[in-house]
């Protein structure tokens, strides 16, 4: 059975399922972030070989949301959604069964690579719901949220009471589910454009000269994943060494406390359609500074620690789907090339963050990676509020 889409947008039910699909797919890049040391243990090497799996895995995603995204304004993106999901099966597998850092490290560009199917989800929803497009991408990007900060509890209770093995195969097992649902539910769209792969590569590069708008968000995109990214991949090296020494399981607890966060991604999707960005935007940097210094004034407080969790990641769905309600208004029919190099921007971003994250915490521990934060964070907040300054100028 297909689901054709109405003048009527899309079905609760329809919203929920695309929510669930894409949470469920883009769990899988982050998987890997409380079990680094399971890992490392695993196929006998250091924390740094294994820290660069995470590495690895936002590179291929990167990926994949440059060549492959694209695909979605011109091919069905249904059909698309399905053949990634079926990929991202048999990895999985392959993931469950590898034996090296090498084949880990091969197969986790591959899995992000293929888990680009949530960024199709995404496009498709705003494309059908053109009314209360923040509201919409406000409750899927919850979904993926929720798949993001779950990954983590999920994978570190899995590792604690099984083994790391076994998170990849239960992995495997929910995204059969989910082709099975999005084979029932997923709405079909037709596509405009009828030019060569390259042409709409092409086309891609060039949605950053049309909208100013889209290289602002992109930029600010990039620099608050990285810091959030930098932040959950250190934070499992800070909270299982001194002076804590906490285990996988305890370590995934925290995810729990993001997970409260993720509930407010609709409300800044309202925010959002009733055009309030710019208000919206200045609040979630602020809240992912202050998340920060808490962060680095109370490093040895478990509690000071969640709270740190909770500000951070309230601060970066804020800003999340704040940006992304802004890029679905600037072109119905070039979506998924706008979403493109948004997300391609955004977890290049993170890419880099968890670079210089585990860099800095080679060199200086949990300190000198709050500071690379702070100076990530500060940098988008210029961002965001230099329109303010420049703008007068403008009307001259």
């Amino acid at each position: 059975m297909e689901t054709q889409t109405s003048s009527n947008g899309l079905t609760k039910v329809q919203v929920l399922i695309m929510a669930i699909a894409a949470g469920v797919c883009v769990a899988n890049i982050y998987y890997n972030q409380p079990i680094l040391n399971d890992i490392a243990a695993s196929f006998r090497v250091s924390e740094g070989e294994a820290g660069s799996i995470s590495v690895l895995s936002q590179i291929g995603y990167g990926l994949g949301l440059f060549f492959l995204i694209p695909l979605g304004d011109k091919i069905n993106k249904k059909k698309l959604i399905l053949c990634l999901l079926v990929c991202l099966f048999c990895l999985l597998i392959a993931m469950t069964f590898s034996q090296n850092i090498l084949q880990a490290g091969i197969l986790s560009i591959a899995i992000g690579i293929t888990t680009v199917s949530a960024q199709v989800i995404l496009p498709l929803a705003a494309s059908i719901d053109r009314v209360t497009t923040g509201q919409t991408v406000g409750n899927i990007f919850t979904g993926i949220l929720i798949g993001i900060l779950g990954a983590r509890v999920f994978s570190g209770y899995i590792a604690e009471w099984l083994t790391w093995r076994y998170v990849y195969g239960f992995s495997a097992v929910m995204i059969l589910i989910i082709t099975v649902l999005l084979q029932i539910y997923l709405p079909n769209v037709n596509n405009d454009f009828e030019g060569y792969y390259w042409e709409l590569l092409k086309s891609t590069l060039h949605q950053l000269k049309r909208f100013s708008l889209l290289r602002e968000a992109s930029l600010i995109g990039g620099l608050l994943f990285g810091v959030f990214c930098s932040f959950w991949t250190t934070l499992t090296f800070h909270l299982s060494g001194a002076p804590f020494y906490f285990q996988s399981d305890i370590i995934g607890i925290y995810g729990f406390v993001a997970i409260v966060a993720a509930l407010a991604a609709p409300v800044f999707g309202k925010l959002a359609d009733k055009g309030n960005s710019q208000r919206s935007l200045t609040l979630a940097v602020s809240l992912v500074i202050a998340s920060l210094v808490i962060a680095k004034v109370a490093a040895n407080s478990a509690l000071a620690i969640a709270v740190a969790v909770l500000l951070i990641d309230v601060g970066v769905q804020a800003m999340q789907v704040t940006n992304l309600a802004r890029i679905y208004t600037l072109d119905a029919q070039s979506n998924s090339r706008i979403n493109t190099v948004y997300m391609t921007t955004y977890f290049i971003g993170g890419a880099v963050g968890t670079s210089f994250g585990l860099l800095c915490w080679n060199l200086g521990g949990w300190n000198l990676v709050t500071w690379q934060m702070l100076v990530m964070t500060l940098l988008a907040f210029f961002v965001i509020v230099r329109p303010k300054i420049t703008k007068p100028r403008t009307n001259h």
